[in-house]
């Protein structure tokens, strides 16, 4: 009986579809409701990211609210705005032709006219030279520096377009100093603790000072939300090892880095920083325009179908929907597509084989485990893997291997379940306090040989280790699913 309540919950509240990878969706305070975000976790979200450069504290709220009535089991996420510099407010939009000449100030105070524009750091003259280009609104709009004088810039327009109120500024190359950390990003990381979220994505990371600047905050509040740094920019990229070193997971915010390097690395830096992080047993979310003709259009582009796939065949731990759930017209649709394509890609590259991640130079007894599960799929036929977690460690390494199979981790924290909601393969599942350590991993392979994931004369692996004692994974055990099945056995079970 125990094991058909356990088994019963398993299957309608925590497994959604077979993909393995990721999906993280954007959502608006101006469309959150219930009814939306459970379509959206019915479609295959397993995390929502919401953008504090476009909602309020109230409307954060409100988005946490709904998300945690449809489930527990969603992980949430937010973005701080990071060190960037924007235009200040304009009455209306402004055309600019080639040719025009402008003055640039740093006057955070004042608007923009077309003569003058006015921009959010007030020591922007001070960190661009003569030569630069200053791209506005995601590159739509390319000045040239052409003059410097004291707080001015000069600047030559080098195609027509328009500028409106409050839009991105990039400079190509140049080092902005700004701090890591506005008052806003503040304002939303106390916001993140106060409502316990699972995910700060941190923006324009530019090396592992900015990621220690949010941290310093989490640790004064004893908080346990996880930092994703978003690389959006050369310096980003210039230092992503120590970004990875201090950062729980990192995002690849292929937006505003399309604008900060040449276009055409992007794809390589992509390629690049997936590897670095799967090797650092770090997740890894690639992000913006996955379907961006979906945000007015029903179907998406053959070629964001096969961005798509090769970003998972690069092995991507997640994928991010922006626009098209935040304020697109078919954001299920998006979402379902999604997880469609990685179903299919996923299918595509286990004909290719398990990928070749190697153990660390100094691994350590969980590292070596997880390593030995995740061979033992190819060496021995194990189909399944199953892990029981304190902290979530094995289990990210289960996933940094990238193995056929989906991993079960039986998580012993309701916010674990969440966390893992990022890293690639792996279903975690809370465990309910009235279950036995026998009970539980029972239901846990009954689970996985009703949903027709392993047949009972498969093996399955377990790893565990002593719970209460603390010292994480000591034990890899491999037995059919018959033979754990049998009510004359029992695990070697850790004491929970």
């Amino acid at each position: 009986m125990i094991y058909d309540v356990f088994f019963s919950y398993l299957c309608i509240k925590i497994y959604k579809g077979m993909k393995q990878t990721k999906i993280v969706a954007s959502v608006s305070d101006r469309r959150c409701d219930v009814d939306f975000i459970r379509s959206l976790y019915d479609a295959g979200v397993n995390v929502i990211r919401m953008n504090t450069a476009h909602a309020t504290p109230d409307g954060i709220k409100t988005i946490i609210k709904n998300v945690r009535s449809v489930s527990s089991h969603i992980g949430i996420l937010i973005d701080t705005k990071g060190p960037e510099v924007r235009t200040t407010g304009c009455q209306a939009p402004i055309e600019y032709k080639t040719g025009d000449v402008v003055k640039i100030f740093g006057r955070p105070e004042m608007d923009t006219e077309h003569d003058i524009i006015n921009l959010s750091y007030p020591d922007f003259a001070s960190d661009v030279h003569e030569g630069d280009h200053v791209l506005f609104d995601d590159g739509a709009l390319d000045m040239q520096i052409i003059g410097i004088n004291g707080p001015q810039v000069v600047a030559q327009v080098k195609n027509d377009g328009v500028l409106g109120s409050h839009k991105s500024v990039n400079v190509p190359g140049a080092h902005i100093a700004l701090p890591a950390l506005t008052d806003k990003d503040r304002k939303n990381i106390m916001l993140a603790i106060e409502q316990d979220i699972d995910f700060i994505a941190h923006s324009f990371v530019r090396s592992a000072a900015d990621v220690r600047a949010v941290q310093a905050i989490l640790d004064a509040f004893n908080s346990d939300i996880k930092i994703i740094s978003k690389i959006e920019n050369q310096e980003g990229v210039d230092h992503i090892d120590e970004i990875i070193e201090a950062s729980y997971g990192v995002m690849i915010a292929r937006g505003d880095l399309g604008i900060e390097v040449p276009i055409e690395r992007i794809p390589g830096i992509q390629r690049q920083i997936i590897h670095k992080c799967i090797m650092a047993k770090k997740p890894v979310i690639v992000a913006t325009q996955m379907l961006h003709t979906m945000i007015n259009n029903p179907r998406p582009t053959r070629a964001e179908v096969t961005d798509i796939a090769n970003a998972i065949y690069s092995h991507t731990d997640a994928l991010m929907l922006s626009g098209e759930t935040a304020s697109g017209k078919y954001p299920i649709e998006a979402v379902k597509t999604m997880a469609t394509i990685a179903e299919q890609a996923e299918r595509d590259l286990s004909l290719r084989g398990q990928i070749d991640v190697p153990l660390s130079e100094h691994c350590d007894i969980r590292e070596f485990m997880a390593y030995s599960a995740i061979e033992a799929t190819e060496k021995l036929g194990v189909k399944g893997i199953i892990t029981d977690n304190v902290t979530g460690n094995t289990a990210r390494m289960l996933a940094a291997f990238r193995g056929p199979h989906p991993v079960l981790a039986i998580c012993y924290k309701d916010k674990l379940q969440r966390l893992l909601n990022l890293s690639y393969g792996v279903i975690p599942v809370y465990q309910k306090d009235h279950l036995s350590g026998d009970a539980l991993f029972k239901a846990a392979v009954r689970m996985l040989r009703q949903k027709g994931l392993v047949e009972l004369e498969d093996k399955i692996a377990y790893l565990s280790g002593n719970v209460a004692g603390g010292g994480g994974t000591k034990f890899l055990e491999i037995n059919t699913v018959k033979e754990t099945l049998d009510d004359s056995y029992h695990f070697h079970l850790p004491n929970i």
